[in-house]
């Protein structure tokens, strides 16, 4: 470039300066501004505690495997909701390895047990009043479908309260905590039987679904024989009741029985 032109250029160069620190301020008040968080101090740590929100819900029972130190704990600390008194008898073969009341393979060895009312998986503890050995189990299966008899045990759990070895004790049992209310609600049935002949189980079906014609009347067999289930509309207890009441001797022993 010849020396005049450059010279004639030079005097420019200033507002050419000028004008583009002019349009940089322009467009930078536009720009969105970034929060930028500061660093936390050296020896300290930076605080994610989450926002404070409501409390969950407290489980009505721990979940957990019968007799464990959660549910000791939880029996330990808790009241009794209910109580009540009774024969308690125990199970084992032929329905080890069966599936019980609750869908679950029933296991001899693990701390449960069978009740004809209170809600599966109901944590209650178990007394011997002769010995005052006591367990805490759950209530997994449906029954002691005999006679006078308010509770089935596990052949685990009649070992660890003295009732294994003469078969049956009368007990205290303790209720701590239940998935559902006691006193209302729940889906309810008559159970009728057990025949040995599974001809006789099947006329009695025959017979109940004609007399409760709104029922579901169904016969089924177990370990022990034959049984005959009738399930009034909508399982309504009041219903079930009412049937349970009706039933004559002559055509078995009937059990109110809940299905939840």
């Amino acid at each position: 470039m010849a020396p005049g032109v450059a010279r004639r250029l030079r005097p420019a160069l200033p507002l050419v300066l000028m004008i583009g620190v002019g349009l940089a301020a322009g467009c930078r008040h536009k720009s969105t501004p970034v929060a930028v968080a500061p660093p936390p101090a050296l020896g300290t740590t930076p605080d994610t505690t989450p926002p404070p929100g409501p409390a969950p819900a407290p489980p009505t029972a721990p979940a957990a495997v019968a007799d464990s130190t959660v549910d000791a704990d939880f029996v330990a600390s808790h009241p009794v909701i209910y109580t009540e008194e009774g024969l308690a008898s125990w199970y084992g073969p032929p329905y080890d390895k069966r599936r019980g009341a609750n869908g679950e393979i029933f296991d001899k060895d693990a701390l449960t047990a069978a009740h004809r009312t209170l809600p599966m998986n109901s944590l209650i503890r178990v007394t011997n009043l002769s010995t005052g050995q006591s367990v805490i189990v759950r209530v997994t299966d449906r029954g002691p479908f005999v006679h006078d008899r308010t509770l089935d045990l596990s052949l685990a759990s009649a070992k660890v309260i003295g009732v294994w070895r003469p078969g049956v004790a009368r007990v205290r049992i303790e209720v701590f905590a239940a998935p559902a209310p006691l006193d209302h609600g729940g889906r309810w049935c008559v159970q009728v039987g057990a025949f040995k002949d599974e001809k006789g189980a099947l006329q009695l079906r025959d017979q109940l679904s004609r007399k409760y014609h709104t029922a579901n009347v169904i016969e089924f067999t177990g370990p022990t024989g034959h049984w005959v289930r009738v399930r009034p509309l909508d399982d309504d207890k009041a219903r079930a009741v009412e049937i349970a009441r009706d039933l004559e001797p002559t055509e078995g022993e009937a059990y109110l029985v809940r299905l939840d």
